[in-house]
């Protein structure tokens, strides 16, 4: 009997090295470029965006481990944050996962095969951060797994076979009615005919004169 393959109705990913959703994960392992410059992992082509000042900037990128760059990203004091963080940081990391799904074909893969599932990033400890990006025993706003799902709808849509309208059949030109009558001669037909309009041309020539008795 042949199986039926069934979607899952809901995808959770936490760690990098999960198999085989961890791809998902901002902390796996793949570099990519974003706005010119190569990153090593999606995570810190986000929080590259973060830091106000190039020397905390710099400090962020080398950190010895993603998870790490996390750590100290989230941890810097407000002064070394850009003032404008909180109203751009969504926009820049959809802006990350579309380049990183887009530079990778096995990654892009990876995402499309997730279906229409839901996504959702599962933390296992509960801080506000971990609430806002994803969940913690199902409480939380999941915004990575939103701009996941996101990406994943562009790209379906983008792969997705163009539709070919069907083309209208071509209008028949209508024939011209004939003027012939049935049963009627050419000659008997209503339109002139050459020899009826030589005639037609002839001018009558005056009648003779009478001769007087």
């Amino acid at each position: 009997m042949t199986k039926i393959k069934v979607e899952p109705t809901e995808v959770r990913f936490y760690r990098a090295s999960e198999k085989p959703y961890g791809a998902l994960s901002n902390l796996y392992r793949r570099e990519i470029e974003f706005e010119g410059e190569k990153f090593a992992t999606s995570e810190h082509a986000y929080q590259a965006g973060k830091a106000r000042k190039p020397e905390v900037r710099k400090w962020l990128m080398e950190a010895p481990s993603p998870a790490l760059l996390a750590m100290a990203a989230h941890g810097l004091y407000v002064w070394d944050i850009n003032s404008d963080w909180s109203k751009i940081k969504f926009d820049r990391m959809k802006r990350v996962l579309q380049a990183k799904f887009t530079q990778h074909e096995d990654l892009k893969e990876l995402l499309l095969s997730t279906g229409t599932a839901r996504l959702v990033e599962s933390a296992t400890v509960n801080n506000a951060v971990n609430r806002l990006w994803g969940e913690v025993n199902g409480v939380g706003k999941n915004k990575l797994g939103e701009l996941l799902m996101e990406v994943r709808a562009e790209l379906a849509a983008a792969t997705a076979p163009a539709k070919t309208q069907p083309k209208a059949p071509a209008k028949r030109r209508a024939a011209r009615p004939s003027t012939k009558r049935l049963g009627q001669s050419w000659e008997q037909q209503p339109n002139p005919s050459p020899r009826k309009a030589v005639v037609d041309d002839v001018r009558p020539t005056s009648c003779a004169k009478r001769r007087k008795v």
